[in-house]
């Protein structure tokens, strides 16, 4: 495949947190390699998996640039590990049973850095069967403005590439959330911070169902619960009806299509 360079000023790193994927890792390594821009690491954390993961991921290093495997505090503890070890200018995360949406989705996020003056940008998102094929919903991050924060809504977050250096000047994940230290970052980022950002009109990940977030009623009352108190850490004024007004807008996207 040929390679853009001439966007190489920006170094991409692309986090990847893991724990037992054995079925799932290779298809997010392979979306990462396939990729046709240059400047890139890819970085796995494992959680010390106990199925064949780590075997898999030993099979493709030639297309890692890093790799852990020792025992977490969670997912958000071992992304803010992946972030301690990224050496790019940008960093993206993408799930372990994710993978990418087209093979240029990294040119036109380090296109976009370059041509914007921006601090961070996001696209669109597709939830899918394990097919990879068969769209189940789509994830529109167009709606998305800090105002849509106190209503529970965020840009996709696999989506989402940040300047690394906002981490440190910020802070990380915090690490005492369950399921919404994500949503938390968004908040302090892009209201708290106003930092600034600019949405790519493409659907940019392919995301399987039966994540944390996407798994129940249980999953989404804790994601609610904690998007609210992330809120309120954040100065952004809210309440849990306000934020489970979205719940009916996401049934919408089951039978939207993007514009």
């Amino acid at each position: 495949m040929q390679r853009h360079s001439d966007m190489n000023t920006k170094k991409i790193s692309v986090i990847t947190v893991v724990f037992n994927g054995e079925k799932t890792i290779s298809d997010t390594i392979e979306s990462v390699s396939s990729q046709d821009y240059s400047n890139i690491e890819h970085i796995i954390v494992d959680g010390a998996s106990t199925d064949g993961t780590t075997a898999l991921i030993e099979k493709q290093k030639e297309n890692i640039s890093a790799f852990v495997s020792e025992r977490d505090n969670g997912i958000y503890d071992a992304m803010n590990k992946g972030v301690k070890l990224a050496t790019g200018d940008l960093v993206g995360f993408l799930n372990a049973d994710d993978i990418y949406a087209h093979s240029t989705v990294l040119s036109r996020v380090a296109d976009t850095f370059c041509k914007c003056n921006v601090d961070a940008c996001y696209g669109d998102l597709v939830y899918v069967r394990d097919d990879l094929s068969t769209i189940v919903r789509y994830y529109r991050s167009n709606i998305f403005s800090p105002e849509m924060l106190a209503y529970g809504w965020m840009p996709a977050h696999p989506t989402l590439f940040i300047k690394r250096e906002l981490f440190y000047k910020y802070g990380g994940f915090k690490t005492d959330y369950e399921i919404a230290a994500d949503y938390e970052m968004v908040a302090r980022l892009f209201w708290k911070h106003r930092i600034r950002y600019k949405y790519i009109p493409d659907v940019l990940v392919k995301m399987r169902m039966g994540g944390v977030s996407t798994s129940g009623v249980r999953s989404n009352y804790i994601l609610s619960k904690e998007i609210v108190r992330a809120c309120k850490e954040n100065d952004i004024r809210t309440s849990l009806p306000k934020v489970l007004l979205k719940y009916p807008l996401k049934i919408m996207e089951l039978f939207t299509r993007p514009v």
